[in-house]
């Protein structure tokens, strides 16, 4: 978080051009305000509307700092690249969770050694954005849901496998009526970017997208990851083992990936 608000060394050329009139998206974004009337009730039930005109921020300033006119963050970077790919793909347009798989891309080249890389490392994250989108945008449109292609059956192909490669553990989580949407959906749908710290996330992507089946592989590291905490989730109930899949533990990355690597050898 604290490199997102940092301010890059590459800001959009068109801000820093005097001549032009170019509204930048943070300023259409602070400019957002909501006209709302604030309603009171008291005990005997009358109803007090104030007179309108009090505007509600949609968008809190202390989230992020705001940099000064002709600097940008990099979090303003990435809302820019989100903002565009959803303009141009308004049948999916923009929803929660793309900014977790957007961040670990253009953090990967914003801090790239070589200046020359690093100094398009918004139009090269937005190639990629994309490219990956184009792979794994059925995750995101809510029609496909209960689809072949969709989210719904990705989940449940985690459990899946998991009846084929531990049985005791598969009859454990149904017998507590643990459903794969209650932790797989953010899982599969964010590629366990909210799972891990950046490297171990970056690391797990390396050898996801060198995969070429990726999405099937992506499932067997969610199996693997179930599979090795399989005692703790054998021994615990409902609540704590709701606690462990929605907050998964510390677990070294390459143990994970050579377990789905095993799972891989014997499918």
């Amino acid at each position: 978080m604290a490199f997102f608000q940092r301010a890059t060394d590459y800001p959009c050329q068109l801000i820093l051009d005097p001549q032009n009139d170019y509204e930048t998206l943070r300023r259409r974004v602070e400019q957002t305000t909501l006209k709302a009337q604030t309603v009171n009730r008291n005990r005997s039930g009358v109803t007090n509307v104030s007179s309108p005109g009090k505007s509600l921020n949609l968008y809190p300033s202390n989230e992020y700092e705001v940099l000064p006119n002709g600097s940008e963050a990099h979090w303003e970077v990435v809302e820019r690249i989100l903002f565009i790919y959803a303009k141009l793909n308004p049948g999916i347009a923009y929803v929660q969770g793309m900014n977790e798989i957007v961040g670990p891309i253009y953090y990967t080249f914003a801090t790239d050694p070589n200046d020359e890389w690093k100094e398009h490392a918004e139009a090269d994250t937005f190639f990629c954005f994309t490219n990956l989108m184009s792979e794994n945008r059925d995750n995101f449109i809510k029609s496909l849901d209960d689809s072949q292609c969709g989210i719904t059956f990705k989940m449940e192909s985690v459990y899946s496998m998991l009846k084929d490669r531990d049985m005791e553990l598969y009859l454990k989580l149904q017998e507590q009526n643990i459903k794969p949407q209650y932790f797989t959906f953010r899982w599969l749908t964010l590629l366990l970017s909210q799972e891990f710290l950046l490297p171990d996330v970056i690391r797990i992507w390396d050898s996801l997208f060198s995969d070429q089946d990726r999405f099937h592989f992506l499932i067997l590291v969610c199996c693997a990851m179930l599979i090795l905490i399989r005692d703790q989730l054998l021994a615990g109930d409902f609540t704590i083992n709701m606690r462990l899949l929605q907050d998964y533990p510390i677990t070294d990355v390459h143990t994970i990936l050579a377990k789905a690597k095993e799972l891989q050898d014997h499918s």
